[in-house]
């Protein structure tokens, strides 16, 4: 039986894990989470892990206090979840922390020989060569959890032998303002931006997918999980969410993966990866979904794409300078101090910032993350 350490338990991908493991029985061996204290203890108390950890100290110790009663070892900060992602009996680590927070704990989990299950965008465009390189040299497997990512995952793996991958297709919902013009743009609120049409999901990703950075981040992520040149990548907006994304041979034969969009099966299919179980998903009925639409993305209105894809083509720094702009630019909307449309500029101007380096180390990365931060406030005028 395979055991899980669920970096994010409380976040909306951590609780549909938690479903999956409750549904399968699969024993949770730690888990994370930022300071949602009452949630975590309820978690606690349910799941009974070995090891639990909080990065707020002070919620850290408030959960200690709680669950005196349970033989859990408590642990706080960024150590702490780094601990709970490598260390004891969990051969999983499943990665759903939101930002630059995952990449330090997935890749010691790696160096661990943890089997990575990840839901973590920001690990593989951020670090992308440090966690790949990582995975080789200690023969772990990287399973995506994201739905758009799975699925090519599972399309390739019905790949023939002697074909070649001719392209990939990401499919992308459009989000909440799918074809607004830019003037449009210009007054749309916080409210506005976290209606999204298919996902239930956290508002830092909720706007990403606003914006279509969060699709940008996908093709980088794509790069990395599957070794392919950036021009092999499409972006199709296809507004049911049922597609999750296809793949294309080399024959012009196109495979696609299809389902109710429900992250509950891409995270099942990478924690039972190589096999196929029964899953909560609700079985998909091509008669009630009825049609199935495709658009061209709009990359004048929504320029993060292409800000995304210029910058794995540069490579080295550039992902990680405009995966960590966007996590400031978008704060600084959630906060209400800049507009919708001034997040894909202050990304672009601040990445103007990054020393190109291709050989950087994981501290090249954290001085990237805290120097785009800066410039985007600068910027800003904060």
């Amino acid at each position: 039986m395979k055991s899980i350490n669920l970096l994010g338990s409380t976040g909306s991908i951590g609780v549909q894990t938690l479903d999956v493991a409750r549904t399968h029985g699969y024993k949770i061996e730690a888990l994370t989470a930022h300071s949602s204290v009452e949630v975590l203890e309820k978690q606690i108390r349910e799941f009974k892990p070995r090891y639990a950890a909080l990065v707020d100290e002070a919620a850290a110790a408030d959960l200690k206090a709680r669950v005196a009663d349970l033989p859990v070892k408590v642990l706080s900060g960024l150590e702490g979840v780094s601990f709970c992602a490598a260390e004891g009996e969990g051969n999983i680590t499943l990665n759903s922390v939101v930002g630059m927070a995952g990449l330090k704990p997935t890749v010691d989990a790696i160096n661990a020989g943890k089997t990575i299950a990840l839901a973590n965008k920001e690990t593989l465009v951020a670090g992308g060569k440090l966690v790949t390189d990582a995975a080789k040299k200690n023969s772990v497997d990287i399973l995506p959890v994201d739905s758009e990512h799975s699925a090519i995952f599972q399309c390739l793996l019905g790949k023939p032998r002697n074909s070649a991958l001719k392209r990939i297709i990401l499919t992308a919902s459009g989000g909440p303002f799918f074809g607004k013009t830019k003037e449009e743009l210009k007054t749309v609120t916080l409210a506005d931006a976290l209606k999204h049409p298919s996902w239930s999901m956290g508002q830092k990703i909720t706007i990403d997918s606003a914006t279509m950075f969060n699709k940008g981040l996908e093709l980088i992520e794509a790069v990395w999980l599957f070794d392919v040149d950036p021009d092999m990548i499409d972006i199709v907006v296809h507004r049911e969410s049922i597609v999750h994304s296809l793949i294309e041979y080399d024959d012009n034969s196109v495979i696609a993966q299809l389902g109710h969009p429900d992250m509950r099966l891409p995270i099942q299919f990478a924690i039972t990866y190589p096999d196929r179980f029964e899953s909560p998903e609700k079985q998909l009925d091509l008669w009630e979904v009825g049609n199935l639409s495709f658009y061209k993305p709009d990359y004048e209105t929504f320029p993060c794409m292409d800000i995304c894809r210029n910058a794995i083509k540069k490579g080295g720094l550039y992902p990680a300078a405009v995966n960590c702009a966007n996590e400031e630019a978008n704060l600084l909307f959630r906060q209400g101090k800049i507009s919708f449309c001034d997040i894909p500029v202050l990304i672009e101007r601040a990445a103007e910032f990054t020393s190109n380096n291709d050989n950087y180390s994981l501290q090249d990365v954290y001085d990237t993350d805290a120097l785009m931060r800066e410039k985007v406030r600068q910027l800003a005028g904060f």
